[in-house]
């Protein structure tokens, strides 16, 4: 399993880091499509959508939400509102997974609103990927500093976890994550921001600014990965699909992307960066 999920990692990395920063925005945005649509085939099996016709139907609902999501791209009223209704969106999952009475609670009516948290989710991704990449300001830049934000979290929080984890967090629905994981993600995004300020040239208040928004969108990373943790401990498996190999499925990886993105494409708004 270890060398499968390092084969896979040593593979995926070079062909994500290549279209971030050599892909144009167009073409960019087509192939962050592909890999919104196959997360988007994964959240389909855990609302659960079990006949392959009804996840294709899904998907393909998804990608047709995407064309006017990518029509008003560039409308900045628009996408700010897409942004605040994510935003919404994820506090109200965390109220979710924050009462452990309504984990194990799956009501057949709740399947459409895992439906339509996933098109959120998606489309949200989605835009705040296109947005970021199509800044004017070193924009591929903004993107990998993005992702390897989340990512820089992920090894604070399962190191912090591992050696000093003692407290659980949401013990309903994922008992190996703690408190004490949380602060080591928070320790690492801040050192890691910290260093990319400086390369970006980022100074004084613009810095306490910059540094809220990573330190807010780590925070929704967690979210994100709680409530994917709630989908599959509801529809009773332990990884969301077999994509990758040695890492389960697509959205296993990209759970903290869905709600850390919006969050952090709003929150640079928010600072005016």
């Amino acid at each position: 399993m270890l060398r499968q999920r390092i084969l896979s990692a040593l593979v995926l990395a070079p062909l994500l880091v290549a279209a971030v920063l050599l892909l144009d925005d167009a073409w960019f945005a087509l192939a962050m499509l592909v890999v919104v649509l196959l997360a988007a085939w994964e959240w389909g099996a855990l609302v659960p959508l079990s006949s392959p016709l009804l996840r294709s139907l899904y998907i393909g609902a998804t990608a047709l939400l995407l064309v006017p999501v990518w029509h008003f791209a560039g409308d900045e009223l628009v996408v700010d509102w897409i942004f605040y209704v994510t935003l919404a969106w994820w506090l109200l999952a965390l109220a979710w997974v924050s009462h452990p009475v309504a984990v194990d609670a799956a009501p057949a009516w709740l399947a459409g609103v895992k439906a339509l948290a996933g098109w959120l989710a998606m489309a949200s991704t989605w835009l705040a990927l296109v947005v970021l990449h199509a800044r004017p300001d070193h924009g591929p830049w903004w993107v990998l500093f993005a992702l390897a934000l989340v990512w820089a979290a992920d090894i604070g929080a399962y190191f912090a976890g591992r050696r000093w984890g003692r407290r659980k967090l949401a013990p309903a629905v994922s008992p190996g994550k703690t408190w004490e994981g949380v602060y080591g993600a928070l320790s690492a995004c801040t050192l890691y921001a910290l260093l990319a300020a400086w390369a970006f040239g980022i100074r004084g208040m613009e810095l306490a600014g910059f540094l809220l928004v990573c330190l807010v969108a780590v925070l929704f990373s967690v979210v994100g990965d709680l409530f994917e943790s709630l989908l599959k401990r509801q529809r009773g498996v332990k990884d969301s699909g077999t994509l990758i190999p040695g890492h389960g499925g697509l959205l296993d990886r990209v759970d903290s992307l869905l709600a850390a993105l919006p969050v952090f494409a709003l929150g640079l708004r928010w600072v005016d960066l």
